[in-house]
């Protein structure tokens, strides 16, 4: 039984384009606002105010890669990439991930040896920077809130957190302009570090996962085998293979030995079958090879599915 491949593909070109333009004026108002903020830092002599840049930098770098992958994303599959460009996306997380991790280890290089020789900060411009973090965060948080794409969303978290961290600094700087303890800036900022380092860690893992082809985190293989063997006509399943393009855009293929004979037009509506029913699991891409009782499997590799 020859190989049938069937994809799923949605058209959404004006959320498409409403997408990469939300994505775009967040990535814009955020680069802009990482500069300030970096030579804002250096002026009020804030380490706060540093590793929340780099938070914020980390931040651009995700923008500016999600707006340019949401576009390239579009791509169909040609003879270069025949799964098409999703798996782009992976690239700029791990990209992003590498810079996050260099940079925290270079904030907290400097911020650590100041928990023990506290430095006087500019309190004043430590609160002036933390309200207008708090309120460019927060636009461009609400601009992607509308969105209804993954990049849209993922963006959106970035920022929210930025909020909550210029929270934190904006805490942090009153409570430096009414007590003398510098202590609170380098405190803050191996905290805000930490967390940063604690996401970073927690996205290369997801990312690398799916670049190593491991089956996605949220299906469990052996309930898929068990749904599969719930259609009517299939005896049973094995070869079955299953990974992910960019976590959210599932590959599955297999062999199924089916029931008794079939024509070619039976055939067909047993995969139509098979395919709807992981549809409903969430994987688009489904190649199925269909096995007539007493047929050897025709593949080296036809072991029973893990269980």
């Amino acid at each position: 039984m020859a190989h049938e491949h069937h994809h799923h593909a949605g058209g959404h070109g004006h959320h498409h384009h409403n997408a990469t333009d939300n994505i775009k004026v967040a990535f814009f108002l955020n680069l802009g606002f990482t500069v300030i903020e970096i030579f804002g830092g250096l002026w009020i002599n804030s380490m706060a105010i540093l590793s929340d840049a780099l938070h914020d930098l980390g931040d651009s770098l995700s923008l500016g890669l999600a707006w340019y992958f949401q576009h390239l994303s579009q791509r169909g599959s040609d003879q270069h990439f025949s799964y098409g460009y999703k798996r782009f996306s992976l690239l700029g997380a791990v990209i992003n991930s590498v810079v996050l991790l260099l940079g925290s280890g270079v904030v907290l290089w400097v911020a650590i040896p100041r928990l023990f020789n506290p430095e006087p900060v500019h309190a004043p411009g430590m609160i002036g920077f933390a309200l207008l973090g708090v309120a460019v965060n927060g636009y461009a948080a609400l601009r992607l809130q509308k969105g209804d794409t993954l990049n849209e969303r993922v963006a959106m978290l970035h920022l929210l957190e930025d909020v909550l961290g210029w929270a934190a600094v904006l805490v942090g700087g009153i409570l430096l302009y009414f007590f003398d303890l510098p202590v609170i800036d380098p405190l803050l900022s191996v905290l805000i570090t930490g967390y940063v380092l604690y996401n970073v860690v927690r996205n290369l893992r997801q990312g690398l996962q799916i670049l190593l082809q491991g089956t996605p985190a949220n299906i469990s293989l052996r309930q898929l085998q068990e749904r599969l063997e719930q259609v009517p006509e299939v005896r049973s399943v094995h070869d079955l293979h299953l990974w992910t393009l960019d976590g959210t855009s599932h590959v599955l293929t297999m062999h199924a030995v089916v029931n008794e004979n079939l024509n070619l037009e039976q055939a067909h509506a047993v995969k139509q079958r098979i395919r709807t029913a992981m549809h409903n699991e969430q994987i688009d891409h489904v190649t199925v090879e269909l096995e007539m009782p007493g047929q050897e499997c025709s593949q080296q590799d036809c072991t029973p599915p893990p269980v």
